[in-house]
């Protein structure tokens, strides 16, 4: 029985390349099949973990496709294709394990707690326990924890991973949402540029002198003797004038940024479960209590500052460099 020789594509190519060791040839025999190593990596990049990069697989498939070419012989009457695939693939495959740093033993042993696992969910229609996982094994609860311990390792998720299933530009990665240490809470950003505003609004509202007092003694950190030199008054009257510009401070926050202080809304929640009680004991009450409706007065947490927390905030914007324009 005579073996069936199968027609090789560019064999005169090959010929050359084989006489001649032409490398012309061999690069134009590396571009004509090249598409094979794209054909496999694609393959093989279906079930690998995200953090793979395609670009790394087609780059060990060449060296995979060059060593084929090297050592294809054409007079063997084989496509070249049949030769180049195991050989593609198994060059992808040594690189993969060159980089995995995860000890393929204890890659073996999580597949096998990962198929226990998965197997006893649909057989028992309910997430199994170690003891039972333990039972499927043949192996005692202790042993059981040692394998876990030790491919704990194999639970580390890449922040590189894509989250988002897409090749775009607007792909993202769990890096994506994690918190920058280096730059600003905006949380605390916002707050302090509220404070900021509320307090520059309201000074903008006092008398020039008391201005003048308040800036002087927070921002510049002068004395109230060196500002009563300024001004031209006692020390006396300099703390009169900073007392009177805190308190005036003070009520215009209040005034402007809601009343409600935390003594209010504590007797606005207490009459509200008294009222609530009232409606459990049919006790007569009245339509807008049976509606459940209640009416609360809009809250700003500067109304509820004390003076010398007033005062305080005026300290930190100017030791910050805050201070209202």
């Amino acid at each position: 029985m005579t073996e069936t020789m199968v027609p090789i594509q560019h064999l005169e190519v090959w010929r050359k390349y084989r006489r001649e060791n032409c490398q012309d040839c061999r690069r134009q025999l590396v571009d004509l099949h090249a598409r094979i190593v794209k054909y496999v990596a694609g393959r093989m990049a279906i079930g690998l973990p995200h953090y793979v990069e395609f670009n790394d697989l087609i780059s060990a498939g060449l060296l995979g496709l060059l060593q084929a070419v090297d050592n294809f012989d054409p007079e063997r009457g084989i496509k070249f294709e049949t030769y180049a695939i195991p050989r593609i693939r198994g060059a992808i495959l040594d690189e993969l394990r060159s980089q995995d740093w995860f000890p393929r033993s204890l890659r073996r042993k999580a597949k096998m707690l990962e198929e226990a696992y998965g197997t006893l969910e649909v057989q028992l229609g309910r997430p199994a326990t170690d003891a039972e996982v333990a039972k499927r094994l043949s192996i005692d609860i202790s042993e059981l924890d040692g394998i876990m311990g030790e491919v704990a390792v194999a639970t580390i998720v890449s922040l590189d991973a894509d989250t988002s299933g897409d090749d775009s530009e607007n792909s993202t990665s769990l890096g994506d949402y994690l918190a920058d240490s280096r730059t600003d809470d905006i949380e605390k950003v916002i707050a302090r540029q509220e404070m900021k505003d509320l307090i520059g609004a309201r000074m903008a509202e006092l008398p020039e002198k008391e201005q003048l007092v308040l800036v002087l003694y927070y921002y510049e950190e002068l004395t109230l003797k060196e500002i009563g030199e300024i001004l031209d008054v006692t020390e006396s009257r300099v703390c009169q004038i900073h007392t009177r510009a805190i308190l005036r401070l003070k009520g215009k926050i209040d005034r402007n940024e809601g009343r409600s202080s935390i003594g209010q809304i504590t007797k606005q929640i207490r009459r509200r479960q008294e009222e609530s009680e009232r409606v459990e004991t049919d006790e007569p009450v009245t339509a807008a209590v049976k509606t459940g409706k209640r009416e609360f007065e809009p809250v700003n947490v500067m109304a509820c500052l004390s003076l010398f927390q007033v005062a305080s905030c005026l300290t930190w914007l100017a030791r910050s460099g805050n201070w209202p324009t």
